[in-house]
């Protein structure tokens, strides 16, 4: 059997089947386009505005390096005017921080990067192995997580730098809508898939340049470039509830292989239907606009095969049509419904209300936010969740020594 040629190019030797969409590309096409669509995000979300300095969130982890060496090249090649600077946390784990630091201090050295380490020892007087062994493994990750978002926060401040982007891909994304549908905590789901967190209020933003990237293409565009980049998972993560949303995805994701970003879309459309807020999500539809958008940028949209179709749209479009008429026996059109009961006088439109933890429906009411009273830290709280989680170890250390 003859080898396939790459399905964009037409000239080379595929090498690569793309998990988003199994487009058979040579190694320089599936770069080029990974590139591409990374950049279509960027621009048609207009996340940067030229001159503007932004922290790169460095972990050493695959999804952080990708994300520098990427926007190292886009912004050389597309002459965004950025001003890169790594911002990488050390929790303090021995045998998996300080030997991932080190691929984050090798980044530095190859990306050209002024980089910048924050401890949680210099912040909260805490590192991961001392939490761990005051409250054992279980429920860890809750500290870490608060500590680690905060800790990007002041690290990006003591840089006077007011964006901090992340390599958050889109499995992360899709994990997250999962999670929070299963807990019905929609107000929580429209901020996790908004692509950029934190407004005028805020006094750091956040972004992710990768929101719409499949974790194995991320593994994949590393490979084929050779990123120096540390694969140890942490050694205190625990079989936690998002394992198991990522089982369910991964499952999906072998049945159907745009279940992924499928989910994301799901999710960003449910977070429109949060008073009050919007899904922050690409505006692309098939076009460019934003920042640093250009009239030779030729991507059809985040996810997209490059701009270009698999040829066979008609057919999948008859099908679907089918599938529909075949199972529209089994659905009904709620909104005619209620509609048609209103007209005959059997009845009024009844606005729904959303769940709240104990059941009863009410509105989503936006989050208020102001100070931490002993940090400083932004929360909508008067004592922010970090404090807080400091008091409970510093009660317990007092314990200790008594």
């Amino acid at each position: 059997m003859a080898p396939a040629l790459c399905a964009n190019c037409m000239t080379e030797r595929a090498v690569i089947k793309r998990p988003k969409n199994h487009a058979k590309l040579c190694k320089a096409c599936f770069i080029t386009v990974f590139e591409d669509e990374v950049h279509h995000t960027i621009t048609s979300s207009q996340l940067f505005y030229p001159g503007e300095k932004v922290a790169i969130g460095a972990s050493g982890g695959k999804d952080s390096t990708v994300l520098a060496s990427v926007l190292k090249t886009l912004n050389e090649r597309h002459g965004y005017g950025l001003e890169l600077v790594l911002l990488s946390i050390d929790e303090g784990i021995k045998g998996y921080r300080d030997d991932s630091l080190e691929t984050v201090k090798r980044n530095a050295v190859q990306y050209d990067m002024p980089l910048k380490v924050v401890g949680y020892d210099e912040l909260y007087g805490w590192t991961m192995d001392q939490v761990v062994e005051t409250i054992g493994k279980k429920g860890n990750c809750t500290y870490c997580g608060v500590f680690r978002r905060q800790a990007l926060d002041r690290g990006a401040k003591m840089l006077g730098i007011k964006h901090v982007v992340t390599g958050h891909n889109a499995d992360d994304v899709a994990e997250t809508v999962l999670m929070n549908l299963l807990r019905g905590d929609l107000a929580r789901l429209s901020r996790s898939t908004s692509i950029v967190t934190g407004d005028s209020r805020s006094e750091v933003k956040r972004s992710k340049p990768l929101k719409y990237s499949y974790e194995k293409e991320i593994v994949l565009y590393a490979h084929h470039k050779k990123l120096d980049y540390f694969s140890t998972e942490c050694i205190y993560s625990p079989e936690a509830f998002r394992g198991s949303a990522r089982g369910l995805i991964k499952q999906l994701e072998r049945v159907r292989p745009t279940a992924i970003l499928d989910i994301v879309r799901s999710g960003e459309d449910m977070a429109r239907l949060v008073p009050g807020e919007s899904s922050s999500s690409c505006a692309c539809r098939g076009q460019n606009t934003g920042a640093f958008a250009s009239a030779e940028d030729d991507i059809g949209g985040c996810g997209s095969q490059n701009g270009r179709t698999a040829g066979n749209e008609m057919a999948v479009m008859d099908k679907q049509l089918r599938d529909n008429e075949a199972h529209e026996g089994l659905e009904t059109d709620v909104a005619k419904t209620m509609a048609e009961s209103k007209q005959r006088g059997h009845g009024q439109q009844v606005k729904l209300g959303l769940r709240s933890e104990n059941g009863a429906p009410h509105g989503v009411t936006r989050q208020i936010l102001g100070n931490c009273k002993r940090c400083g830290y932004m929360s909508s709280q008067e004592i922010c969740q970090a404090c807080m989680l400091l008091e409970g170890l510093n009660k317990n250390r007092a314990k200790i020594q008594i």
